[in-house]
């Protein structure tokens, strides 16, 4: 029977929305605010349906990690566009396994740690803003790379990429962190895909196509 943990504390709202998502959300609020007091119904409608908008877009529900020995969970909600053995990437040393996930704007984007680990680095580029889906996305778009040392000496690299209409990626990390299985991390507003490299002894889980949820999907399993 699959057992499961929390990686974060629960919410304590019915409907947890992301902080990064506050400012956004009190922008529209008082520009529909507005509009209602100046008399115009219709546009004061749309507000209303804006707001709700960006509130469902900066959910944050809790999610309930798989703990199973050498798991890997997902970073991102999405659907896998990729699962490719890359070699010599900018993000991983030698031979690697790359996952990526695109994360359409209907998606969750609160993204989560895929394994215990300690953050070695993170390296941030501010590159261009082609769509998230393409594969040229990953190296030329604007993007953050958290590199997590594991156990055994191994490594795994998480890339935030930002996509055509995304503009800021979070990151709440810092060199030296200890990070769990399934914590929140960031966020990428509006639209963006993620990339995971994993070592290629990786036994992997899910194949082009498939539709994951961050935290609570595995990857695949990593042995030791």
């Amino acid at each position: 029977m699959q057992k499961y943990l929390r990686s974060d504390p629960p919410s304590q709202t019915a409907f947890s929305i992301a902080k990064a998502g506050y400012p956004f959300i009190c922008a529209a609020a008082f520009i529909t605010a507005i509009l209602a007091l100046l008399g115009l119904t219709s546009l004061t409608l749309i507000g209303l349906v804006v707001c709700f908008a960006i509130c469902w877009f900066f959910r944050d529900p809790d999610r309930m990690i798989p703990d199973s020995e050498g798991a890997v969970v997902s970073p991102a909600d999405g659907k896998v566009i990729s699962v490719d053995l890359v070699d010599n990437s900018p993000f991983y040393e030698g031979n690697s396994r790359k996952i990526s996930i695109f994360m359409s704007v209907f998606n969750v984007h609160v993204n989560r740690i895929p394994f215990n680990a300690q953050v070695n680095e993170i390296r941030y580029y501010p590159g261009k803003f082609f769509a998230a889906n393409l594969e040229k996305a990953s190296l030329q778009n604007e993007h953050n790379a958290v590199f997590l040392q594991i156990q055994g000496g191994k490594r795994i690299c998480v890339v935030q990429v930002a996509g055509l209409i995304a503009r800021r990626i979070i990151c709440e990390l810092d060199p030296g962190d200890e990070v769990i299985r399934g914590q929140r991390f960031g966020l990428i507003c509006f639209g963006s895909r993620l990339d995971v490299y994993l070592p290629t002894d990786l036994k992997v889980n899910v194949a082009i196509g498939d539709t994951v949820k961050a935290g609570t999907s595995i990857l695949g399993h990593i042995t030791y």
